[in-house]
């Protein structure tokens, strides 16, 4: 935390280490902001609990008019051909608290609040693709084995074109209005996993597993990662202008970005 905080101070920006709790701080923070956006979870059973109670309390703490930027996700929709902003939601298990949460905090009074649904984000080495890149080797002669059946596809998003999302919709959107952060590349699992094979000197070779499996293994999360979710983030292309343009996924696999060490 103090090397983040170092980091920041030389981007002249000041840092406030703070709760993820609905304290007045919070309230104070807000109050001397232009904007605040919501990316941080507890990731366990109080996750939406705590999510709404921080946000409203941020809401509360904004001047009127001030701009309120709520991050929900792509697991919202479940199973698709096609996700958009206008796809019927089936939640996941692990959100299914997120699309009443995040009806309430879009139309929140007095605010320009505006909501972003991230597909699976990777780069740097980091987050959710690393449960395929540091999967378990299986067989006698050595496979990578898959997240499921390998067949469903991620649509995924680079953390630096999610960041300059972010900043499109701070600097260019109206209230109400919510945004899928997709890149439009939708690798499938089998993908992913046959990068990560050959960078592992496995020669491409992986092994599919049962979706019971997967659930028995990873629980709630392994659900989540089951789920065939393609999408283009079209409208933020549209609309905001934005314009992903980072490596994909699968080449920064291919390119060793996420050997395991």
């Amino acid at each position: 935390m103090a090397a983040l905080g170092a980091l920041c101070v030389d981007e002249g920006v000041r840092t406030v280490v703070q709760a993820f709790t609905p304290s007045p701080a919070v309230r104070r923070l807000a109050a001397d902001a232009d904007a605040v956006i919501t990316s941080a979870s507890p990731g366990d059973q109080y996750s939406g609990t705590a999510g709404i109670n921080f946000s409203e309390a941020a809401i509360e703490g904004l001047r009127e008019g001030g701009t309120f930027i709520h991050t929900s996700g792509i697991w919202v929709y479940g199973n698709s051909d096609q996700i958009t902003e206008e796809s019927t939601f089936d939640a996941s298990t692990i959100v299914a608290w997120h699309p009443e949460a995040d009806a309430r905090l879009l139309a929140a009074p007095g605010v320009r609040s505006t909501l972003i649904e991230p597909a699976i984000v990777y780069g740097y080495g980091k987050g959710i693709p690393n449960v395929v890149t540091a999967a378990e080797q299986t067989g006698d002669a050595p496979v990578l084995q898959l997240v499921g059946p390998g067949t469903q596809h991620w649509t995924t998003v680079h953390v630096d074109d999610l960041a300059e999302l972010y900043v499109a919709v701070l600097e260019r959107c109206e209230a109400g209005h919510r945004y899928v952060g997709a890149s439009g590349v939708n690798p499938t699992v089998r993908e992913l996993g046959e990068a990560a094979s050959r960078r592992r000197g496995l020669e491409g070779r992986v092994a599919p597993e049962t979706a019971a499996a997967t659930t028995e293994r990873l629980g709630a999360f392994g659900e989540a990662l089951l789920l065939d979710q393609p999408a283009s983030g079209q409208k933020a292309r549209e609309v905001l202008g934005w314009k992903p343009s980072r490596p994909s996924l699968v080449e920064e696999i291919a390119a060793g970005h996420y050997d395991q060490p």
